[in-house]
């Protein structure tokens, strides 16, 4: 039971612009043990949807993986005070040029609850209207953007050896088949 836990101590191990380390000292049944958690303002991803039903998506460098990742319009909620919705609205624009008419909340979900307090807000974006990307950082700035159709985006989800979670969470919310077997 969550009640016979409680945190009894934090200190500050690392402090980043994205994100915050802290190693938390917990006590539970007269013991007392260290976790160390990644505190994170939380994040938007989009499943934009052009009126083809196609997908925007990006194809970016990742430097955690040294590689390049296909991957749907995400972002952090780096602004003080801005709304879900609106960070997803401006990733929207910055990544794949697009302004949308029709907004969604798909879902929430917590990206990996056992070392981080991030939450991802995923939205459905749709009546998008095109036009110049406002791209932010080098990654970004170098990133190409492809429009994909469900069917070939399950192929992705099937043959790449490892995917980005978000697009495939956000994926299987609106088509929900992408983790069937077929």
């Amino acid at each position: 039971m969550s009640d016979d836990f409680r945190i009894t101590a934090v200190s500050s191990l690392l402090q980043s612009h994205v994100f915050a380390v802290e190693r938390r000292t917990v006590e539970h049944q007269d013991r007392s043990f260290h976790r160390d958690v990644v505190t994170h303002r939380g994040a938007v991803a989009i499943l934009a949807r052009d009126q083809e039903g196609r997908v925007g998506v990006l194809r970016q460098y990742r430097a955690p993986f040294d590689r390049e990742t296909l991957e749907i319009p995400a972002g952090t909620l780096d602004v003080d005070g801005e709304a879900p919705l609106d960070a997803a609205k401006r990733e929207l624009l910055e990544e794949l040029g697009c302004e949308a008419g029709a907004w969604r909340l798909l879902g929430q979900f917590m990206v990996s609850p056992g070392w981080s307090t991030q939450v991802m807000h995923i939205f459905e974006a749709g009546d998008l209207t095109v036009g110049d990307r406002r791209p932010a950082g080098p990654e970004e700035t170098a990133s190409t953007i492809a429009w994909y159709t469900p069917d070939e985006l399950l192929a992705v989800l099937r043959g790449e050896p490892a995917i980005d979670s978000t697009m495939a969470v956000a994926l299987n919310l609106v088509y929900g088949r992408f983790f069937e077997r077929g």
